[in-house]
């Protein structure tokens, strides 16, 4: 009997210790009671300068307005050759590769054929043969005018120097334009080579044969380009033609090759529209000595065609993450720490270091921005 009343005495202690445990739990749990966390982003005076971080306000910055373009690095026609052969023939030497640098007038290759003898030779009968004529010429006409002879005679002689001089004349240019010497084949020198010489300065970019290779007059050999006077041809849309003009300027870079941007102008427009509704710009970059650009490059490009006024921050205040850009606005500060909130960006244009701040109306002239050290607050 007393057991059993001794279990309950027991059961009835243990439910009201539960009860008890019950309730503290519901206290800690309850959210009248629960602390809020500070969620601003504290940082000390020792931090501030350790990180050589700085603040500042939002700036009344000129951004520019642009148009879009595309294109390439290229040369003018003139700057740009394509090496050929006058006549046909065997290529016997070629000893250049892509990227050598020619200078005017220098070799490129050579070529064999045996009717480069066959000309010299004819040129040499005709020259000999021109002796002859000649003084026939001089004999009739002189046996002419003191009627010796007949008129017939002194016609034919004259008919036929002409002939042989015309002959000798056409002979001798296109020797010249083999540049083979015809005073050198008529002191008895006669070859079977023809060399190619270039005709501007620059670089080899394509070499069509190799040694042994048959060339005909039409077949090309070799390429040279002179990069001295580079320009940028770009491609701009039909809606954004009629604001163009000349001497605008030109901000692109070379994705593939630089992030650095780079200055020109517009020199020439073009006056007719192609077939993917884009007309042609011409333009010169600015100090292209001081940069490798090479022909064929793809260029990006921005034509300014008027500016902006607009508020700013530097755009290294300003940090994406997951799309959304963010910036530290200063919600108040002590002696000692600085206390920011980080705060939604609607963000624009960029321009020299600088973004347009779209929502700059939600912000105080005297509002101030982490301008430096934000990427490593909020990227940890």
């Amino acid at each position: 009997m007393y057991r059993f009343i001794g279990n309950i005495f027991l059961s009835m202690i243990f439910v009201a210790l539960s009860s008890c445990g019950n309730g503290n739990n519901a206290n800690q749990n309850d959210p009248d009671t629960a602390t809020a966390d500070d969620a601003r982003i504290i940082v000390t005076q020792a931090q501030f300068e350790q990180n050589a971080m700085q603040m500042g306000s939002l700036q009344e910055i000129t951004f520019p307005l642009t148009v879009h373009a595309n294109g390439m690095i290229d040369v003018p026609p003139e700057n740009r050759a394509v090496v050929s052969a006058i006549m046909g023939g065997y290529i016997k030497t070629t000893p250049l590769l892509i990227g050598d640098y020619v200078k005017k007038g220098q070799s490129l290759a050579t070529i064999e054929n045996p009717e480069f003898v066959t000309l010299q030779q004819d040129y040499m009968q005709i020259k000999q043969q021109l002796n002859y004529l000649r003084s026939e010429y001089e004999r009739q006409k002189t046996m002419v005018a003191e009627n010796i002879t007949s008129q017939k005679n002194f016609l034919k002689a004259e008919s036929d120097f002409n002939t042989a001089t015309a002959k000798l004349n056409g002979l001798s240019k296109q020797l010249t334009m083999l540049n083979i010497s015809p005073s050198e084949v008529e002191n008895g020198t006669i070859t079977s080579l023809v060399t190619l010489y270039a005709p501007i300065p620059g670089s080899v970019t394509k070499i069509y044969v190799n040694k042994g290779t048959y060339v005909s007059p039409a077949s090309p050999i070799l390429e040279i380009v002179d990069n001295d006077h580079i320009h940028l041809e770009l491609s701009v849309f039909e809606k954004d033609i009629l604001k163009l003009k000349k001497e605008q300027k030109i901000l692109f870079k070379i994705p593939e090759a630089s992030s650095e941007i780079y200055e020109g102008e517009v020199h020439l427009i073009g006056t007719s529209i192609d077939e993917n509704r884009t007309i042609k710009v011409h333009g010169h970059p600015t100090n292209d000595k001081n940069h490798n650009f090479l022909t064929g490059m793809f260029v990006d490009a921005s034509i300014i065609i008027d500016t902006t006024s607009a508020k700013a921050l530097p755009s290294e205040a300003i940090v994406t993450i997951d799309g959304i850009s963010y910036g530290l606005l200063l919600d108040s500060e002590d002696g000692k720490n600085r206390y920011f909130k980080q705060v939604i960006l609607q963000t624009g244009d960029s321009f020299d270091g600088y973004t347009h701040i779209k929502n700059s109306n939600a912000f105080t002239p005297s509002d101030r921005f982490l301008t430096k050290g934000a990427f490593n607050l909020m990227g940890e």
